[in-house]
Order: structure tokens, then sequence, then C-alpha cells
């Protein structure tokens, strides 16, 4: 399995507003939720999640993206280890990952 295929599959076992509710207390406005940021002081809510998008963006300091930048951000880690972490949770396991030009 090669590592864009293992990272869908991670994705879709990760919703972004389950993982980050282990991290962070949301509150749902609508659609979306919003939250006080962890990457910088916050005292009003400046983090929002869309998770029909699957995406999250602090207007305050500017971080965002997608379940693996938040994983990346919140824990320290680099990408493999925000995808080892999360296949973890998922129960998936990543195995040898063959890497193709563009990954």
């Amino acid at each position: 399995m090669d590592l864009s295929e293992i990272k869908g599959r991670i994705r879709e076992k990760s919703n972004i507003v389950d993982v980050m509710a282990e991290y962070i207390r949301l509150q749902k406005v609508g659609k979306r939720y919003r939250a006080i940021c962890p990457f910088h002081q916050d005292t009003k809510p400046s983090l929002y999640i869309d998770p029909e998008k699957e995406m999250f963006h602090c207007f305050g300091c500017g971080a965002g993206g997608d379940v693996f930048n938040f994983i990346m951000l919140i824990e320290r880690l680099d990408f493999m280890g925000a995808m080892k972490l999360l296949a973890e949770r998922a129960g998936i396991t990543i195995g040898d990952i063959e890497h193709k030009k563009g990954d």
C-alpha cells in the first residue's frame, strides 16, 4: 500500500471533530464548531472547524489544515508521527509504506 492510500484510509476513519474534541473543548455553532485555540494565547474562540471539509483554521494565529496538521501541531510530531498516531487510534496497521514520486 502506498502513502496516499494509507493517508486516505486514516483520514476516512479519523473524523476531525472527534479527534480535536479529545484535546480541546468544541462549541457547535450552526454546521461548524469553534474553540479556544491551543496554539496561541487565545481568550475568545478564534479556531473554527468545518466538519464537511474536515478542516480547521484559527483566525488569531493562522494555524490550520486537516486532521494530520492538527495532530502534528498539538502533539509536536512530524507527518509520519501524526500518521502513525492516527492509524493506531483508528486500528489501521501501516506496515511498510511504498513511497511514490509526489507523495
